[in-house]
């Protein structure tokens, strides 16, 4: 099962990305004084062009986004490059004719800015006509503003929101306007407040949790007077996101990304490269088989992915279906020592660099244990909103390992919403701390 959200696709964003900073480097190198042309100021160029967009939020555009907003993140854009552009140039007086400088500027922002309204509206035109990119949504409630809402997204079909079904909660119970859902495969869900219980509410937001789907808000009256929510507008309809977390911000998910590339290739270059041979020796001496050992796991949006590890058992069929307990006999000497040390999670450092991990979040589990508890704990599928981790906090506070009874699991769940729900780079710092203190000390679960 897979957790979309309202963009266009998941790979268009970086083609586009691409695509502007190809533009800004090949212009660059066309229009500039030859005074220009260093690696370093191709650098420069693109990690400003980069850094500036998460300020300005160039590329977070969705298709309820107005032309006057896109229009306002262009003009905040470029105004921010141009300075940071003609400072550099300042710096090192690399020219003196601003003239070429404005040309520059105006030919990288004519060619981006006509690129960027032309697949807002060819995305539009694909929608309206060819009925591609569409969400499939419910709508829940029967005030003013929901029929209101209801009129806009059909009568609007090029915005690609396809409505299923539009039920009263005074007809349908929730569980059976749920069991919709799943029947039917509803990406979102868009629930009025107004004159729903917050029994109602918390029925919906499980549900939502436990399926990975979208929830969004239609608000109340007394909703609308809050100046501390978070509101997007459809037309002039407001709706508000059920869930906002510190990784929903495309900052933080920058920083976040910038600090596991570093600290995976740091620790790839300074620690494994030593460590790794010296390992593959010792699992090789010990038993046959191969030195690293991949298994399937679930990760972002519930996807599979091959998780990394060093092999700390023998070669057995049950390896991808049985976790590990105390005094397992399939554990090998060297293993028990990674497995204490946690050395064995050391290759999951690529699994960062490739993407599909983070240093810090949720553990990964194998796809029958993951299959088995989505179902068993509540808000078990939510911890998959966000990437997984070598280590998580979860694991720095006792629950790692072995699920010996249902309260572990139940736990590891809390301690994994927490952090999705706090998240910060100081806490990232925190637990990675604490993993190493414990690596040292030992655990009584480690096994």
């Amino acid at each position: 099962m897979k957790r979309k959200i309202g963009r266009y696709s998941k790979y268009l964003r970086p083609i586009t990305i691409t695509f502007d900073l190809i533009v800004l480097v090949f212009l660059a190198i066309t229009l500039l004084p030859s005074a220009f042309q260093h690696f370093h100021f191709y650098l420069y160029l693109g990690l400003s062009w980069i850094v500036i967009s998460l300020i300005t939020k160039f590329y977070q555009v969705y298709r309820f986004t107005k032309l006057i907003q896109i229009a306002q993140k262009v003009i905040a854009q470029f105004f921010i490059f141009s300075i940071i552009l003609l400072t550099f140039n300042g710096l090192f007086s690399y020219s003196s004719n601003y003239k070429i400088l404005a040309i520059y500027l105006g030919a990288t922002s004519s060619v981006i800015i006509f690129v960027k309204y032309l697949i807002f509206y060819l995305l539009k035109v694909f929608r309206k006509y060819y009925k591609g990119n569409l969400r499939k949504i419910v709508v829940v409630g029967d005030d003013e503003l929901t029929q209101q809402f209801v009129a806009f997204v059909t009568t609007n079909p090029d915005y690609g929101y396809a409505l299923k079904h539009h039920f009263s909660l005074e007809q349908y119970s929730t569980r059976k306007i749920t069991t919709y859902c799943c029947e039917n495969k509803i990406d979102e869900i868009y629930l009025s407040l107004e004159d729903t219980s917050t029994e109602q509410i918390a029925d919906f937001i499980n549900y939502v949790d436990n399926n990975l789907k979208l929830l969004k808000f239609l608000p109340s009256h007394r909703d609308r007077l809050s100046a501390n929510i978070k509101v997007d507008y459809y037309g002039v309809i407001p709706v508000m996101p059920a869930r906002i977390t510190p990784l929903d911000d495309p900052l933080n998910q920058f920083i976040k990304r910038v600090f596991d590339l570093t600290f995976s290739f740091f620790v790839i270059v300074l620690i494994m490269s030593w460590l790794t041979p010296l390992l593959a020796i010792l699992i090789k001496l010990e038993s046959k088989g191969p030195v690293f050992f991949k298994q399937k796991r679930h990760g972002l949006d519930y996807e599979e992915f091959d998780c990394y590890k060093f092999r700390s058992m023998f070669v057995n069929e049950n390896a991808d279906i049985e976790e590990a307990i105390k005094n397992d006999p399939r554990i090998t000497r060297v293993g028990a020592f990674m497995r204490r040390t946690s050395l064995d999670e050391m290759p999951q450092f690529f699994n960062v660099l490739i993407g599909n991990m983070s240093v810090v979040g949720p553990r990964p589990h194998m796809l029958n244990f993951t299959e088995k508890y989505a179902v068993k704990v509540n808000k078990f599928k939510a911890r998959h909103f966000i990437k997984p981790g070598i280590t998580g906090m979860a694991q720095t506070h006792g629950y790692r390992g072995e699920i010996e009874k249902d309260s572990d699991i139940i736990n590891r769940i809390k301690y994994d919403l927490f952090y999705m729900e706090s998240w910060s780079l100081l806490l990232d710092l925190k637990i990675i701390y604490l993993t190493i203190k414990n690596a040292i000390k030992g655990e009584k679960k480690a096994y």
